[in-house]
């Protein structure tokens, strides 16, 4: 009896300490997903306070704020054509704290072998949103259509000049598409951005500017500015009469901006998918379509894979039309 009862006084005790010991791992366990939870995201942006890029990166983290999530801390590491913040992304830690902006210049930059942090050096997270690149010129200008402008500048070698940010931008890519595609003598003027572009436009340096849609949006609904032709696969909900550049017949070609998040190599997949789910739960809401709406930006969110293969054939085309336009890495 007593044997009886030092062994279940043992039992007793073990089982009091695996409750404790499950407890513990409990707590722990819990700890650690609310730390999980509420670590700051981290978002390089290879671009000015300002941009487009940045603009997009700081409503989405403040978005995520507001939904509870992380906190969204946004660090400007602009140059080199963005080189600079892109390697400094790709070193960071691969635990899903730290994302990456990428936009066009991303693409371009691993079509010319620019820099040394390409699309192998990270893995996709999610396509956040695209805007249109429409070819716009003065309201006063003789051109009411792509085709007009071409056949001026067939007619008159070297007198139109096409200005855009750049060069090597996606912006530089579409007027060259159009001069392969014509065989059309004009003289290209690279600017900063679009915004000093749009202005030499407006003082008469330039006769047209391939511009991205934020950029002129206004001048366009005041009548400024005319669009003549965008890159987009099909016609903009936010210009409806203007044709695409493949509706035109000049070329096949379609493009647009496009801004979207990676995150270093080696990331692990719950990371991804916690980060995705973040995004996507953001993008969702009428505050963020709304503001969307206000920056000329429209919500795409594909996420994982299909963003990976979004990438890659982007490269592909960029590869393909630099090598026939000459166009080097500077």
């Amino acid at each position: 009896m007593r044997q009886s009862g030092i062994l279940t006084a043992a039992c007793a005790a073990g089982f009091m300490l695996a409750l404790g010991a499950a407890a513990a791992l409990a707590q722990s366990s819990d700890q650690q997903s609310k730390s999980q939870q509420s670590k700051t995201l981290k978002i390089i942006v290879p671009y000015t306070p300002g941009s487009g890029p940045d603009i997009i990166s700081r409503l989405l983290g403040e978005q995520i704020g507001n939904a509870g999530g992380p906190t969204v801390v946004i660090e400007n590491r602009p140059g080199g054509g963005t080189t600079i913040g892109n390697e400094a992304a790709a070193r960071a830690e691969p635990d899903g704290s730290t994302v990456l902006l990428v936009a066009n210049a991303f693409t371009v930059n691993a079509a010319l072998k620019r820099g040394h942090a390409g699309l192998s050096s990270f893995e996709p997270v999610c396509h956040l949103a695209s805007t249109p690149m429409p070819l716009v010129v003065q309201s006063s200008s003789p051109w009411k259509t792509a085709q007009e402008l071409v056949a001026d500048a067939k007619a008159h070698p070297g007198k139109i000049a096409f200005a855009s940010g750049g060069p090597a931008t996606s912006l530089h890519v579409a007027i060259e598409v159009l001069k392969l595609a014509t065989k059309i003598d004009v003289n290209y003027v690279p600017y900063g951005g679009t915004a000093p572009a749009i202005n030499a436009l407006m003082g008469g340096h330039v006769q047209a500017v391939w511009a991205d849609y934020p950029t002129v949006v206004t001048y366009l609904k005041s009548g400024t500015l005319r669009a003549l032709v965008t890159t987009s696969p099909k016609r903009s909900e936010a210009m409806p009469n203007v044709p695409t550049l493949t509706e035109t017949g000049i070329t096949k070609y379609e493009a647009e901006i496009f801004y979207g998040l990676v995150a270093p190599a080696k990331t692990p997949a719950p990371a991804i998918e916690r980060l995705s789910g973040l995004l996507l739960a953001a993008m969702r809401t009428p505050a963020m379509k709304a503001k969307f709406d206000q920056q000329g930006l429209f919500p795409v969110g594909t996420c994982g894979a299909p963003f990976g293969a979004f990438l890659k054939n982007i490269i592909a085309d960029y590869e393909r039309i630099t090598t026939a336009a000459g166009i080097k890495a500077n």
